[in-house]
């Protein structure tokens, strides 16, 4: 009785973090950028002499899908949106570099470019500082030019320029904060092919329709388990007072 119910509660936990991960994207349906999380199971035999038949679920990998957003016309100056694939670069909450298509670029209070989240953003030193200015513009190729407070319209200075890489995908994982990181051994080069469009934003590849039945669908499943293992311990109890006839 100890494989039904050892099967049908492994299954329930993995359905759990399937949940988990689900509602997460379904969170983020609206964020800027943003990669939907994918998580696979597999089913594995527990370790140990005499274990063999004890089957479990088990998640194998949990990965990223890297699909484009859709793109969204804005209008907005410091809107950008990456042109096929590609990544910017910014700052994560432990300083170090992290990979990111959110677009919705602001200055703040300290004159530093950052994104929706907060993020700096890097240029080619480090994360891009602005001095006063009238105007700002973000090129095609990421360059940030300025106009000085007080200078002519036409009298445009390059300041920095956006660091766009564009490393394989297969060495990319994602960070617990969103971010998405290269693996160990590889480095991040800035690429001048990766291209910008202003003025808009790509949104987050997450489709809200598949993620609500996914929900639906996963919730089911956990019932499902739920039900075999009630049914497990009513036969267990069953056995029992048949011995206890004997």
């Amino acid at each position: 009785m100890d494989h039904f119910i050892y099967t049908a509660a492994s299954g329930a936990r993995e359905v759990l973090l399937a949940q988990a991960v689900n509602s997460h994207n379904l969170a983020n349906v609206s964020t800027p950028g943003f990669k939907a999380d994918l998580v696979q199971a597999e089913s594995r035999y527990l370790v140990g002499a005499g274990e063999e038949t004890r089957v479990f679920g088990a998640l194998r990998d949990q990965g990223v899908d890297f699909s484009a957003g859709t793109m969204q016309t804005t209008g907005r100056d410091l809107d950008v949106a990456i042109v096929g694939d590609g990544w910017m670069a910014v700052r994560g909450p432990d300083g170090t570099e992290g990979l990111t298509r959110r677009g919705d670029l602001r200055v703040d209070p300290f004159g530093q470019l950052t994104n929706g989240a907060g993020q700096q953003v890097f240029g080619n030193d480090g994360p891009i500082a602005l001095p006063p200015f009238s105007t700002l513009t973000i090129g095609t190729d990421g360059t940030v030019s300025i106009v000085p407070i007080g200078g002519r319209p036409d009298n445009q200075v390059a300041i920095d320029r956006i660091k766009l890489v564009n490393p394989p995908a297969a060495s990319l994982e994602k960070g617990p904060e969103g971010l998405l990181r290269l693996g160990p051994g590889v480095e991040s080069v800035a690429d001048a092919a990766v291209r910008l469009t202003p003025g808009a934003l790509e949104g987050s590849n997450v489709n809200s329709v598949s993620a609500m039945v996914k929900m639906i669908e996963l919730a089911r499943e956990y019932e499902t388990h739920v039900r075999m293992m009630k049914i497990g311990q009513e036969l267990d109890s069953s056995s029992a007072e048949l011995m206890s006839l004997q």
